[in-house]
């Protein structure tokens, strides 16, 4: 349940696929943030000859200016037993993806063309980023060595769905969770966590015209993961074994954590040790993971918590994401991220 002074919500379940869908078409703004656009096109991809497939729809990322992607979107409700379809809808979309590339980019190309909107904002993007125009910003897109990137979209995700996607693929497999509850009237809510929410910040918004997405880091500088820390654990396990373990970290951000910092709870408040980070392993066969450090962590600031009303950072309570060199030169919290 979902409670105000003024009226309660119980959940309601999405009862088919279909509303599912209609829910992330209507929620694309504040689901997925001002700087991606959703794409709900249904086309099969997949060369000539090959098996051919139909994603649920496309996830345009523009978020970074130097590493645009597009994820390839499959919709799922968790009644559907989905761990076996989903893992292997995924994997036979990476196939049609490597085998034609070309016809995923004219899936897109002609979507965006119908939507005037989506289309003007992917030409501005085009033009102040170097790409010249949208058609070799696609082009740059799909046919990237790293091209491939799913997202799946589900109402509810066990831990052995997480597991499964995020041990059996070399690619990055992203999960958003979408819930729903209504009042006695009628009226519907939704619950989610923004996509890569951590990332790129999203500011809270009262209606979807009014979301906006608060960045200061670009996503392809992105080096350093920010864990929050009790004095216990971090004094145990940060320093005393030089490792951090069994936290929660996004697919896609594997491949680019080079440093750990740890950020101290109140009442230190502060971020006050980094390590380079050895190796990324999973955690006792679960979805989350265990960071080795190359060596024993470094005192750093300490960069401060600016409390309320005066910081824009809230203190971390879950890992955040930034770049090295940008920790580095902080000297609070508000500069780190």
């Amino acid at each position: 349940m979902l409670w105000t002074p003024i009226k309660k919500f119980l959940e309601e379940p999405f009862e088919l696929e279909d509303e599912l869908e209609q829910a992330v078409v209507s929620l694309a703004t504040p689901l997925f943030g001002d700087s991606r656009i959703y794409l709900d096109v249904k086309k099969k991809i997949g060369g000539k000859g090959k098996q051919k497939n139909i994603p649920d729809g496309y996830l345009l990322d523009l978020s970074s200016k130097i590493d645009p992607k597009l994820y390839v979107v499959e919709n799922e409700l968790e009644k559907h037993e989905p761990l076996r379809h989903i893992a292997v809808q995924i994997l036979e979309f990476s196939l049609a993806f490597e085998t034609a590339p070309h016809k995923v980019k004219e899936v897109v190309r002609d979507c965006l063309a119908k939507d005037k909107k989506a289309f003007a904002k992917c030409a501005a993007y085009a033009q102040q980023n170097g790409f010249e125009n949208v058609d070799l910003l696609l082009e740059r897109i799909v046919h990237n060595s790293n091209a491939f990137n799913a997202l799946v979209i589900i109402d509810s995700a066990p831990e052995e769905l997480e597991t499964v996607l995020l041990s059996r693929f070399r690619f990055p497999v992203e999960i958003v969770t979408l819930e729903r509850y209504s009042s006695e009237d009628g009226e519907l809510i939704y619950s989610f966590e923004p996509f890569l929410n951590d990332v790129s910040v999203q500011a809270n918004v009262s209606s979807e015209a009014d979301a906006k997405t608060v960045q200061t880091v670009d996503p392809s500088n992105i080096d350093t993961v920010v864990v929050p820390a009790q004095p216990e654990g971090f004094q145990e396990t940060f320093i005393g074994e030089n490792c951090w373990y069994a936290i929660r970290i996004h697919s896609s951000m594997i491949p680019k954590i080079k440093h750990i910092a740890a950020y101290q709870v109140a009442p230190e408040s502060a971020i006050t040790y980094v390590a380079e980070v050895k190796k990324i392993e999973r955690w006792k066969d679960s979805s989350k993971y265990i960071l080795y450090f190359t060596e024993p962590a470094k005192p750093v600031g300490p960069i401060k918590l600016i409390p309320k009303p005066n910081g824009k950072v809230k203190a971390p309570q879950a890992p955040r994401y930034t770049s090295f060199e940008r920790l580095m030169k902080a000297k609070n919290l508000d500069e780190a991220f």
